[in-house]
């Protein structure tokens, strides 16, 4: 039987594909599920107005997170830390310190939007990328100074 995916599935493929599945996959599992809807002319009319409902969304989303980049680009925040001797950081800059940093600027971003392999445990400026959307990536720079 041959069925319109209405949502991304692993297994078979992305929305609006039309695939060929068993029929008792598609009558039992598929259609009841919302996962997919049986493939005629009525029913891929309605899966291209949702592609396009879907695509405008998205590019609205897109938009938004290429604006927001561009304002991060220019951010700069600084991250004041205790030192000790010969200028050793004592604990670390994270990604939830630099979240809480550029909430101060105005900026509400998620700390898990942050990308960081390690966090920050020596002074200096660092450009620290944040992932807006899969596509879209700004870069903050993060000054670590000794506190006072």
């Amino acid at each position: 039987m041959k069925v319109i995916l209405k949502q991304k599935f692993e297994s078979l493929g992305d929305v609006g594909e039309i695939v060929n599945v068993k029929d008792g996959y598609a009558r039992n599992f598929l259609i009841p599920k919302g996962i997919a809807l049986e493939a005629n002319k009525r029913n891929l009319k309605i899966i291209e107005q949702e592609k396009k409902r879907l695509q405008a969304i998205e590019n609205r989303i897109r938009r938004e997170a290429e604006e927001l980049a561009n304002k991060l680009n220019s951010v700069s925040v600084t991250a004041e830390v205790q030192v000790g001797e010969e200028d050793r950081v004592f604990g670390a800059v994270t990604s939830q310190d630099i979240a809480e940093l550029l909430k101060s600027k105005g900026f509400d971003i998620d700390r898990r939007k942050i990308v960081m392999d390690e966090p920050l445990k020596a002074l200096g400026v660092y450009e620290v990328p944040i992932k807006l959307h899969p596509d879209v990536e700004a870069k903050v720079k993060v000054w670590v100074v000794k506190q006072g």
